[in-house]
């Protein structure tokens, strides 16, 4: 395994991170000693970075519980921001929340501290400086060594990045955008600041959230449990694409998912590509990929296909800012919208 630095944090971390959503028994792997199994294995792969969240059902418990004796191999990240109850103030970024979820993430991973403590989704009614404030605070308590976001904008990055200077907190030291062949809209500025200010990458959806595992084809069945809940497994333009990518991978000699995951870490502002593997066989798959290195041919055959900086179709789990969300913060009042 060739490690890579984490932005500039001084920690290495494996090019391909292991993510813990399908360990969570409700909604992935039902048997918990199973998915201790698999983690052993990726951790004996070389794999060293395991990617949770608060959010996650009860996906830190089984993580934790896996990591018994071998908790100091891993670079161990969750998540604080998604709601966990029907409580208004249990969710976001405000110190009152951070400050009580991190130590329910403690609990339920059973450490002692957290490699990695990143927001899950941008909080656009808390003061970034406020977040600053309290996850700074943490890092000076030795609760979390490192800390980042997930799915926030460029202009939110640099923002984050101005407020940690001006106010002499600490600064972000990831993001977890989505990225893969049919999701490049990140290049375009995500990526390019995340290089500027030295913040590393953690990309989560590589595969497509199956789209590119060879499993979901136009016109056909597709037995992926997600297929009926999320519209962007059902998207035509993307269905088109994806047979394109079938159709190169087959002629590179190599299967999708392997295609998928050379190309994601190729990017030089990628750290790390997030796999969700939910079976041992998932997982071997992906690492039986591990030595997959992409000509400059097939990368620009990848270009021609879904052009540099462009998303096919939209992530019905991407993040959507508040303008986007609410018709109001883009329609003036009905009096006033004429020019005269």
């Amino acid at each position: 395994m060739q490690y890579r630095t984490l932005g500039r944090t001084g920690i290495k971390v494996s090019p391909y991170a292991l993510g813990a959503l399908m360990f969570a028994t409700p909604i992935g792997n039902p048997d918990p000693d199973d998915s201790a199994r698999i983690i052993h294995r990726a951790l004996d792969a070389g794999i060293n970075l395991i990617d949770t969240a608060d959010a996650y059902g009860d996906s830190e418990e089984v993580v934790g519980a896996a990591l018994k004796g071998r908790r100091d191999e891993v670079v161990l990240a969750t998540k604080v921001s998604r709601p966990m109850g029907d409580d208004p103030n249990q969710a976001g970024a405000s110190r009152r929340w951070i400050m009580t979820a991190v130590e329910n993430s403690l609990r339920r991973l059973q450490t002692d501290h957290i490699d990695l403590y990143q927001i899950h989704r941008p909080d656009p009614t808390t003061d970034v400086e406020e977040t600053l404030s309290a996850l700074s605070d943490l890092i000076h308590s030795g609760k979390v060594r490192a800390i980042g976001t997930s799915g926030m904008p460029a202009s939110d990055l640099v923002e984050a990045q101005w407020v940690a200077e001006r106010r002499g907190l600490a600064r972000f030291h990831t993001e977890q955008p989505p990225y893969s062949l049919l999701t490049r809209g990140i290049e375009r500025e995500v990526l390019p600041v995340a290089q500027r200010y030295g913040v590393g990458t953690l990309v989560w959806g590589p595969l497509g959230q199956g789209l590119l595992t060879g499993r979901v084809r136009k016109g056909q069945h597709n037995d992926l449990q997600r297929a009926g809940l999320f519209t962007h497994l059902r998207d035509e333009r993307r269905l088109d694409t994806v047979e394109q990518f079938i159709s190169l991978a087959a002629e590179a000699g190599l299967p999708l998912t392997h295609l998928a995951m050379a190309f994601t870490i190729t990017h030089p502002g990628v750290t790390s590509a997030i796999v969700g593997p939910r079976t041992m066989s998932h997982l071997d798959g992906l690492l039986a990929g591990l030595d997959v290195t992409l000509t400059d041919d097939i990368l620009d055959r990848i270009d021609a296909i879904v052009a540099p900086g462009t998303d096919v179709g939209a992530l019905d789990q991407a993040y959507r800012p508040p303008a986007l969300q609410q018709a109001d913060l883009r329609r003036r009042p009905a009096h006033t919208r004429g020019a005269a």
